[in-house]
C-alpha cells in the first residue's frame, strides 16, 4: 500500500476511535534534533572512541553512585538537549488529546517534549530529565541547574548529590506510572506505536495487554510486532505528522 493511502486509513482509524492510546520511544524526537539511540546514527553508537566504557554502563544506577562526576560527563554531552523543541508528531498528538480522541501517550523517552507541546496526559515509564532532586533532602532543581553546575551538581540547602529524575539501568521503573499505563492499554481502542523499535521491555510487553484490531507501527525500521499490525507504516515520522495534521486541521 502506497504512503499516502496509509495515512488516509490512519487518518480514518482516528476519526473512528475515541480511546486512542500512543506507544512512543526515541524515534519521536528524532526531528527535534535529539538522535535515538541504537540506530547507525544513534547515541549508542556515536559516543567517543576514546570512551572506552559502553554507553549503558555509563547510565546504570552503580556507576552513577561510584563514579558521579564521569556519568554527568557523558549525560551533560549526550542525554541533554537543551534547545530541542517538540517537532510535528509531538503537536498532532497534543492536537488529539484537545479534541479528546487520545487518552494518553505513553512514552519511553525522557526530553518531556510531550509536555512541552501541551500535552497533559503523558505517563513517562523512564522518567525526564527536567525533573532532578536531591539524594539526601529530596529538594527539587531544574534541567538549567544541571546545565550549569559544574562537575558534579550538588544540592543548594544541603549539599547533598542530585540525580536526574530519570531510571538508569538497574533501576525499576515506577510502578504507579506503570500501572496506570497498563490500566490505558487494556482500555485503549486504537493503539498507536511511533519511533520505537519494540525491543526493550517492559515498555515492548505493554503491546501484548491491547486486544483490539486498530493497533498502527510509525516506524523507519522493522520491529518484532510489525507481522501483527494492522497498519504499518515504514517512512519518516515527520512526514507522516505533517500530513495527517493538515488532515485533522482540514476536518476538526
Amino acid at each position: 500500500m502506497k504512503s499516502e493511502l496509509k495515512i488516509n486509513k490512519l487518518f480514518e482509524i482516528i476519526k473512528q476511535s475515541n480511546r486512542i492510546v500512543v506507544l512512543t520511544g526515541a524515534g519521536i524526537s528524532v526531528p527535534s534534533g535529539i538522535p535515538d539511540f541504537r540506530s547507525a546514527n544513534g547515541i549508542y553508537n556515536n559516543s567517543d572512541k576514546k570512551q572506552s566504557i559502553p554507553p549503558e554502563e555509563i547510565l546504570s544506577h552503580h556507576f552513577f553512585i561510584r563514579n558521579t562526576e564521569q556519568f554527568y560527563e557523558f549525560y551533560k554531552e549526550k542525554m541533554i538537549y537543551k534547545n530541542a523543541k517538540p517537532n510535528i508528531a509531538h503537536k498532532v498528538l497534543t492536537k488529539l488529546e484537545q479534541l479528546n480522541k487520545l487518552t494518553g501517550i505513553i512514552t519511553q523517552n525522557i526530553d518531556g517534549l510531550d509536555y512541552d507541546s501541551g500535552s497533559k496526559k503523558v505517563y513517562e515509564l523512564h522518567g525526564s530529565i527536567k525533573r532532578n532532586y536531591c539524594m539526601k533532602c529530596n529538594s527539587f532543581y531544574d534541567l538549567e541547574y544541571i546545565i550549569n553546575s559544574n562537575n558534579i551538581p550538588k544540592c543548594r540547602l544541603c549539599s547533598g548529590i542530585i540525580k536526574p529524575d530519570v531510571v538508569l539501568y538497574e533501576e525499576p521503573l515506577d510502578y504507579d506510572i506503570l500501572d496506570e499505563s497498563i490500566n490505558l492499554m487494556q482500555k485503549a481502542d486504537t493503539l498507536i506505536v511511533i519511533g520505537t523499535s519494540l525491543r526493550v521491555n517492559p515498555a515492548a510487553s505493554l503491546i501484548n495487554l491491547f486486544k483490539v484490531s486498530n493497533f498502527i507501527i510509525i516506524n523507519l525500521s522493522s520491529t518484532p510486532y510489525d507481522g501483527y499490525a494492522s497498519l504499518l507504516i515504514n517512512d519518516k515520522i515527520e512526514d507522516v505528522f505533517q500530513q495527517l495534521m493538515t488532515k485533522i486541521e482540514e476536518l476538526f
